[in-house]
């Protein structure tokens, strides 16, 4: 069920608050402790949801749970998503804890330098696509057969407008970021027959720690490209992917959502 309220006026070009019904819902949610998975996790908690929040890094874990509170229905769970099994015990853990899982947002990933391809280092493309696509992979791999099992499923992935047009001086980021758009669309269409459908948000230039670790050149480039003008605020990425982690997103699947403030060709 979706209910619309007042937007916040003091905030603009944020996304109007909105409310979810997530009752009875669990979530995984990778890089879940920050940025945007922190906001989704808000959001789905806001909407009487439970959530498993998959991050690699201790202390913004210790932080999330902080912020969140000791009561919230929330399982913090150190994992690293390019380790398949790490992945698999964190999988299993959360069933044991909750006793289901019904949400996957894949949604971690490593922007990497920027530099030229000819001079990007190999070592760090390995470790941007090892978590962006293939810790993605290992996700879908490890949950979706308990989602089949249980007959129904949400899952969507966090890629980016630099996996549609490609960013120059991101060759790994962007490679990534692709990947998963196919990921998305072959997945979405294995599973079509059951209730799980498998969409993708393609952000452009957000408000989050990850994104502000660029180069203040690569930034203005990206800005630069947004007809908007301005970076998306965390609320309005956050309202478009719980919307397709709801039961009421029954029939779109193997898609792609813009979230480029109108940079988007395709």
């Amino acid at each position: 069920m979706l209910t619309q309220t007042s937007p916040d006026p003091d905030a603009a070009g944020r996304a109007a608050s909105n409310h979810y019904d997530f009752a009875g819902r669990v979530a995984v949610i990778t890089g879940g402790a920050q940025g945007i998975g922190f906001g989704v996790a808000e959001r789905i908690l806001a909407g009487g949801g439970a959530v498993a929040l998959w991050d690699w890094d201790g202390d913004v874990l210790e932080s999330a749970g902080e912020r969140i509170g000791p009561d919230a229905a929330a399982l913090r769970q150190r994992v690293d998503v390019s380790d398949l099994a790490a992945v698999e015990a964190a999988t299993r853990a959360a069933i044991d804890h909750f006793g289901r899982i019904d949400i996957l947002i894949n949604n971690a990933a490593l922007v990497g330098p920027n530099v030229p391809t000819w001079d990007y280092p190999p070592q760090a493309f390995r470790d941007v696509v090892n978590v962006g696509l293939t810790g993605a992979f290992y996700c879908c791999r490890a949950i979706v057969p308990h989602m089949i099992e249980k007959g129904y499923g949400r899952i969507v992935n966090v890629s980016s407008i630099a996996g549609k047009e490609g960013n120059p001086n991101a060759v790994a980021y962007s490679s990534a970021k692709a990947g998963l758009l196919a990921l998305t669309k072959s997945l979405g269409k294995e599973l079509a027959t059951h209730d799980i459908s498998v969409n993708a948000v393609t952000p452009a230039f957000a408000k989050t720690s990850l994104s502000m670790t660029q180069s203040p050149q690569h930034i203005e480039y990206i800005l630069s490209k947004i007809p908007r003008g301005r970076m998306l605020e965390i609320a309005e990425a956050t309202s478009m992917i719980c919307w397709l982690a709801t039961e009421e997103n029954s029939f779109t699947t193997a898609a792609v959502f813009d979230l480029s403030g109108g940079r988007a060709t395709y």
